[in-house]
């Protein structure tokens, strides 16, 4: 891979956008160096974790790579967005947690990858934001979807109508970031959360990714009855029988994932 980098500790996989000299803007080539990876890591049973960051100091990703969106046509245009929305859903549907370490500008593209994981941890000089109104565009990756869903309407066309850039501390008082931290805080930060989430029971996890992400689009009845289905599918697992076990013999569990 050119544009996407792997690096895997522990349980951790560490993807990072890999364009540090174009401020890791999202091209074509990124998007199909991460449509590949994501499956090899959903099958590679030694990932537990998927952390999602950008080269360098400065950008997470800065959005679309301009230069190709001042020569496309609109079909090209069209096609270019059902990709990156098709690349971004399989990060949404990940049968692992996936952490956005925001390390810098998430604008455009950018900010929509980030929206895409499952949450986000910024640093302290982090700039998120949907521009693309000032090129004469509109969000192309699911932004304009995700954003309403994780900060309401009001504050979403608010972002996306006036392209406004916010600072981490913004972000994090309307919930678009989970957490903020000193920029050389925040890998170290990371990582230790997903330490966490590393020891907890694996299909449990993949249960409640399952359970959030599809309840989420149902009437709370229909989102309580899946809750209840997976609920009861754990419940015949050798996971629920160690972690109780532990639980009950004072110890740390030891889970097996079966």
């Amino acid at each position: 891979m050119e544009c996407v980098s792997l690096e895997k500790e522990d349980g951790l996989a560490v993807v990072a956008i890999n364009r540090p000299k174009a401020l890791n803007a999202l091209n074509r080539q990124v998007f199909e160096e991460l449509g590949a990876l994501l499956p090899e890591l959903a099958a590679d049973a030694g990932v537990g974790v998927v952390l999602i960051t950008g080269a360098g100091d400065k950008a997470f990703a800065a959005g679309a790579d301009i230069k190709e969106l001042a020569e496309m046509k609109p079909l090209e245009a069209k096609t270019l967005s059902a990709r990156g929305q098709a690349v971004f859903r399989q990060i949404e549907r990940f049968p692992k947690p996936v952490i956005a370490a925001v390390n810098g500008f998430a604008l455009g593209g950018g900010c929509e990858l980030a929206m895409a994981c499952h949450f986000r941890l910024a640093s302290t000089n982090a700039k998120m934001g949907l521009p693309e109104v000032t090129l004469g565009l509109m969000p192309g990756y699911g932004g304009t979807q995700r954003l309403a869903r994780l900060v309401g309407k009001g504050l979403a066309l608010e972002l996306t109508l006036t392209g406004d850039m916010i600072a981490a501390d913004r972000a994090w008082d309307m919930g678009l970031v989970n957490h903020v931290f000193a920029p050389e805080e925040l890998m170290p930060r990371c990582k230790e959360i997903a330490a966490k989430i590393l020891k907890r029971a694996p299909l449990a996890l993949r249960a409640v990714l399952e359970a959030v992400h599809s309840g989420c689009e149902m009437a709370q009845d229909d989102g309580e009855r899946l809750e209840a289905n997976l609920f009861g599918l754990l419940a015949a697992t050798e996971d629920v029988r160690e972690g109780c076990a532990a639980f009950l013999e004072k110890r740390p569990p030891n889970f097996s994932g079966r």
